[in-house]
């Protein structure tokens, strides 16, 4: 039996799952018992021994789940299909990801604010408007790699455990991997190996927005994809897309017209047919394995 190997079926009943539920609740959800693991090795008075609970913290959670793929793939026929697609549903989040953002197209700019501050790690307090739209914006293209491009990349290769050891990195870079005293060196192991699993999904992702207006995409990608490691090439591209300015004050701040509220509608649509586009693209290469 290979544990390795995607199966297209199980890959389409997930999204099929996602399109008409979206998130599952917290008390079965595979990322929130990821998430659980953390503070059972949140320990260390030392920067060296941080790291060292931060490290197997990591190796842990990444084995738990690796296995847990590998014994999902053993289960034989349909059933079989219909477990895997269960739990790669959880790896994923399409239409969560486009609720989210939706729900910051409001003219209320406190609820806008609110909703934005659920969607990004920055202090939303003091933004103005268009920098509001702009964090809205620059989450939902850094999310589409990170939510979607990333755990089907790594099913696609390496079938259901490929995906779950995806999320679990992910999952734990997002809670722990922070420049602050309390994750600096704990949550570093989690950080590095996110930016290597990143690496390919964060520039697949930029050429998938890129696709649908080549020339200033591409452009921007050049432009301002260095900027990070990784988060700046969807970003970069969707603001290529768009033709609009992305800033995070004192980060980063790339050309074009100041964001207005229309352009959250506008970037829902593109993300659409983008997802649409990464849908066709790994389905392609399943169906070819």
């Amino acid at each position: 039996m290979n544990f390795f190997m995607p199966n297209p079926y199980a890959f389409l009943i997930a999204i099929g799952i996602d399109l008409l539920i979206g998130e599952y609740p917290n008390s079965i959800h595979p990322v929130v018992w990821m998430g659980k693991i953390v503070k059972y090795f949140e320990k260390g008075s030392t920067p060296k021994a941080q790291f060292i609970y931060g490290l197997s913290m990591l190796a842990t959670n990444c084995a738990i789940w690796f296995t847990a793929g590998a014994l999902a793939m053993m289960v034989p026929g349909i059933a079989g299909i219909l477990v895997q697609a269960l739990i790669l549903k959880a790896t994923f989040s399409i239409r969560g990801l486009y609720e989210h953002v939706k729900k910051c197209d409001t003219d209320d700019e406190e609820e806008m604010r609110r909703s934005v501050s659920m969607i990004v790690s920055r202090d939303t307090s003091k933004l103005d408007r268009w920098h509001l739209v702009s964090a809205a914006l620059e989450s939902l293209s850094e999310n589409t790699s990170d939510s979607i491009t990333g755990p089907i990349f790594y099913y696609t290769l390496l079938g259901l455990p490929g995906a779950l050891l995806y999320r679990v990195v992910n999952t734990m870079d997002a809670m722990v991997g922070y420049h602050t005293p309390r994750f600096e060196w704990f949550g570093k192991p989690a950080a590095r190996l996110d930016d290597a699993m990143n690496f390919i999904p964060s520039r697949l992702t930029a050429t998938f927005f890129a696709i649908l207006r080549p020339g200033r995409s591409f452009r921007y990608i050049f432009e301002y994809g260095p900027i990070k490691i990784n988060g700046t090439y969807p970003m970069s591209a969707f603001a290529g897309l768009l033709g609009v300015t992305f800033e995070k004050i004192g980060v980063y701040r790339f050309d074009g017209r100041i964001p207005v509220l229309e352009d959250i509608k506008r970037g829902l649509n593109f993300y659409a047919l983008t997802v649409l586009i990464i849908i066709s693209f790994f389905l392609a290469i399943m169906v070819v394995r």
